[in-house]
C-alpha cells in the first residue's frame, strides 16, 4: 500500500468521477495529492476524504483550460509540498449541454469546437509544460497519465470535436513521452470506455446503458475504481518499461465487431 511514498500527485478534475477515484487510490498509496477542479467545493471536500484516510491533501480550484490558472495550480502544489512526481490529466469536458452540440462537422460551430479542445486537449498540454520542468528536477521516477477516450479510437455521427480533441491527447502523449523521457518523466494515455460514474448513470438513458453493457467481454461494468487502480499502477515504478503508450480500459467492448 506504499508504492507512492514520498511522491506528490495532482489530478485534475478531481472532484468527483474518476478523478474523485483516482485522489482516494493514490493516497492509499502513499501519495500526498493535490485535487485541482473548476469547482473548489467538489476538490475541497475530496481533499478532506483524503485527509480523513490519513494523507496530505490540497485543493486547487483550477481552469484547466487557463494558462494563467494551470500555472498557477502547478506552483501551488509544488510551494505546498516541495515537489511534483505524478501529473493525472483527468479533466474534459462532460457537461450535458456542451456535448448536446457536438454534433457532426457540417453541424458544428466553431464555438463548440473551440472550447472542446481547450478543455479537452489544450489543457492537457498546459498541465505537462507546468509541470515538466518541477519533474525534471525530481531526476528520474515520474509519470504523467493522460486520460483520453474510447471515442477517440471509433467515428460516429455526433461528439466529433470531444473524439478529435481526445485523439489528440494520444498524439500529445507519444510526443511528451519522447521529448522527456531520457529525463526520467514516463507519460502514457488511458483510454477508457463505458466506466460507470454518477454522471454516466444519471445521464445516459437506461436503456442506451443496457445496449453498451450488451457489448462487454467482462461480466460486470467498469467503475471509476477500475480505472483509479490503472492509474495507481501507471503512476508507480511498476511500469516503470511504459511508456508513450495509450491502454484501452474498456470490458474488451473495443476487441470485436
Amino acid at each position: 500500500m506504499d508504492r507512492l511514498s514520498g511522491k506528490v500527485a495532482v489530478v485534475t478534475g478531481g472532484a468527483r468521477g474518476i478523478g474523485r477515484a483516482s485522489c482516494l487510490a493514490l493516497a492509499r498509496e502513499g501519495a500526498r495529492v493535490a485535487i485541482a477542479d473548476i469547482d473548489f467545493d467538489g476538490a475541497e471536500a475530496v481533499a478532506e476524504e483524503v485527509r480523513e484516510a490519513g494523507r496530505e491533501a490540497l485543493s486547487v480550484g483550477t481552469d484547466v483550460a487557463d494558462e494563467a490558472s494551470v500555472e498557477v495550480m502547478v506552483a501551488a502544489v509544488v510551494e505546498k509540498f516541495g515537489r511534483l512526481d505524478i501529473l493525472h490529466n483527468n479533466a474534459a469536458l462532460t457537461a450535458p449541454e456542451p456535448l448536446s452540440r457536438d454534433r457532426g462537422v457540417a453541424e458544428m460551430t466553431v464555438e463548440v469546437w473551440d472550447q472542446t479542445m481547450a478543455v479537452n486537449l489544450r489543457s492537457q498540454m498546459l498541465a505537462c509544460k507546468h509541470a515538466v520542468p518541477h519533474m525534471r528536477r525530481a531526476q528520474g521516477g515520474c509519470s504523467i497519465v493522460n486520460m483520453s477516450s474510447g471515442a477517440a479510437l471509433k467515428g460516429d455521427k455526433v461528439r466529433t470535436a470531444y473524439g478529435a480533441s481526445k485523439a489528440g491527447v494520444h498524439a500529445l502523449t507519444m510526443y511528451v513521452a519522447t521529448a522527456y523521457g531520457r529525463d526520467g518523466i514516463r507519460a502514457n494515455t488511458i483510454v477508457p470506455g463505458l466506466i460507470l460514474t454518477e454522471a454516466v448513470a444519471a445521464q445516459v438513458p437506461a436503456a442506451m446503458l443496457d445496449a453498451y453493457k450488451a457489448q462487454l467481454l467482462t461480466p460486470a461494468v467498469g467503475e471509476p475504481s477500475d480505472v483509479a487502480n490503472l492509474v495507481v499502477f501507471l503512476a508507480s515504478d511498476d511500469s516503470r518499461y511504459i511508456t508513450g503508450e495509450a491502454i484501452v480500459i474498456d470490458g474488451g467492448m473495443s476487441c470485436h465487431a
